[in-house]
């Protein structure tokens, strides 16, 4: 049987007199894909934010396998595998893919000039699989920032990955992308949480994009949790479609 892998319970967040999150309370489900959607404002990023250690919380509580982490450092929770990719992308523009791969590991950025050890034999091939795992291999020696922002979100997802993180944060993975790319960067998202056993949680704007992908999706409105349930259900809920169509 499965069980929640995140648990968030209560959770505010105030940033001055503003209410970003407001008694936020939900799981996800080791193993799974959990979407998180809303509308603009309504608190979905901060609450990444929190959950990786940038904002930390007012009240409530963030627990990752059992453990309270909602006092720890981004360094710490990256630690325990809980990573995050962003919106814009942070990637390193003057480096080719493969280097960028490569300095994305905490070990290597202090060695990464020695190129010839084992240790950096061994990463520069696991680099360069998942380069090919996302579909970048034949462009691993070009420079990063020559990359289109669609493959620049691509290349970022392979240097988080080669981190082997247990839960994947994802914010808005697909926004900015030629719709091409959609399709194969859906099914890359798939295979990572199925062969690699990544738990995902995804911010989505693209509701067909997260009504096809997630086993369970949370809605978040005004910084408050407005619904929860399988893509069937949330489709049919009216307190979502209000706050989508901007009803009252």
């Amino acid at each position: 049987m499965k069980h929640a892998i995140i648990e968030i319970e209560h959770v505010t967040k105030t940033f001055g007199g503003v209410v970003a999150n407001r008694d936020v309370s939900l799981d996800v489900e080791e193993g799974g894909i959990t979407g998180l959607i809303g509308p603009n404002g309504s608190g979905k990023t901060t609450l990444f934010n929190s959950i990786v250690g940038y904002h930390p919380i007012d009240s409530g509580s963030i627990r990752f396998q059992g453990q309270e982490i909602s006092k720890f450092r981004v360094q710490e929770i990256a630690r325990l595998g809980l990573l995050r990719t962003f919106q814009q992308t942070r990637i390193y523009g003057a480096m080719n893919c493969v280097q960028n791969m490569l300095i994305s590991i905490p070990h290597r950025k202090a060695k990464f000039l020695d190129m010839f050890d084992r240790q950096a034999r061994a990463d520069t091939e696991k680099g360069e699989s998942l380069l090919d795992f996302v579909g970048l291999y034949e462009k691993r020696y070009l420079m990063a920032g020559d990359l289109s922002f669609g493959q620049q979100k691509l290349l970022e997802f392979a240097m988080a990955l080669m981190n082997e993180p247990t839960v994947l944060l994802l914010d808005e993975p697909t926004a900015g992308i030629n719709p091409t790319l959609i399709n194969g960067l859906i099914d890359r998202l798939r295979r990572a949480n199925e062969e690699f056993g990544i738990t995902l949680l995804v911010i989505e704007h693209n509701m067909r994009v997260i009504m096809n992908m997630a086993h369970k999706i949370y809605c978040l409105a005004h910084g408050e949790l407005l619904a929860s349930g399988t893509a069937g259900e949330i489709q049919k809920n009216q307190n979502v479609i209000d706050a989508y169509l901007g009803a009252h």
